[in-house]
């Protein structure tokens, strides 16, 4: 089963966006104050106003000077910053692709000491996601080997400190499966199923559905996969519609009818 997006990027852009608010062309005006002539930053220069540029450099495309004053204030304790490169490599967004170079910015970022509300938990959060990921799966060529039960621990911090909803969703899947160092339950996987569900995510409230469909709800199960379908992410639409669709075909007619009436209310009412 696929994984909803790891990382809702829009999201974390403008929480950057909001914090750094600075025009673009403002920003750009530091260039000859904060680069020398061999293109690289300053040593004196302000590390958050290095930030500031590589934010709006980024958004005019100049994405080579972006990862330039990203990686200088990352190393002059910009957290942001840090979040931005890891980013980059991990798209291979203005940069050459490079997950094991995204692990190690990640893996500084989860090293930080950051309480849960404070304004850098989303950077966190994310981060250990991240992390979870390339644990669960291995990054090839690198030191990094799949280990499900490391995967599972950065998860759980994710989960249970930050209430991230992709870390809860992974958290249910690995509670249906078994997996990560964690004894199989669907009681279980169904709650961390329904942390996730109601922030919106769309993976959950589709598996979730289906384990409501198959414990005998079948309206409600039904609704919320017709939901989630709904406002999936293109890459989680398939597996969603796959398993709506045949939970579909197993369901009478006046269920079906009923189910997408609930749907629709979920939808408008968020309640799920």
């Amino acid at each position: 089963m696929l994984m909803s997006e790891f990382v809702r990027v829009a999201f974390f852009g403008g929480l950057v966006a909001a914090t750094v608010a600075v025009a673009s062309s403002e920003a750009l005006a530091f260039d000859e104050k904060m680069f020398d002539e061999s293109g690289e930053v300053r040593a004196e220069s302000n590390p958050w106003a290095v930030f500031q540029f590589g934010y709006s450099a980024y958004k005019s495309g100049h994405k080579d000077q972006a990862a330039e004053a990203y990686r200088y204030a990352a190393e002059n304790g910009q957290i942001g910053a840090t979040w931005k490169l890891a980013r980059m490599y991990a798209a291979g967004d203005g940069v050459a692709r490079n997950d094991f170079e995204a692990f190690k910015f990640f893996s500084e970022i989860a090293e930080q000491d950051v309480e849960p509300g404070s304004p850098e938990e989303s950077y966190v959060s994310d981060a250990l996601v991240a992390l979870g990921g390339y644990l669960k799966a291995g990054i090839p060529g690198s030191p990094v080997k799949a280990n499900a039960i490391a995967a599972q621990e950065y998860y759980m911090r994710a989960a249970a400190n930050y209430r991230n909803p992709n870390a809860q969703y992974e958290m249910g899947n690995m509670f249906l499966k078994g997996e990560g160092g964690v004894k199989a339950s669907v009681r279980q996987a169904g709650r961390w199923f329904q942390l996730a569900a109601e922030k919106g995510h769309a993976g959950a409230q589709a598996t979730l559905g289906n384990l409501l469909f198959q414990s005998g709800k079948v309206v409600r199960g039904l609704a919320m996969m017709t939901a989630a379908l709904e406002h999936a992410a293109p890459a989680d639409r398939q597996w969603i519609r796959n398993m709506q669709e045949e939970a579909f075909s197993l369901a009478p007619e006046a269920d079906r009818r009923t189910a997408i009436a609930l749907a629709q209310d979920f939808l408008v009412k968020g309640s799920q």
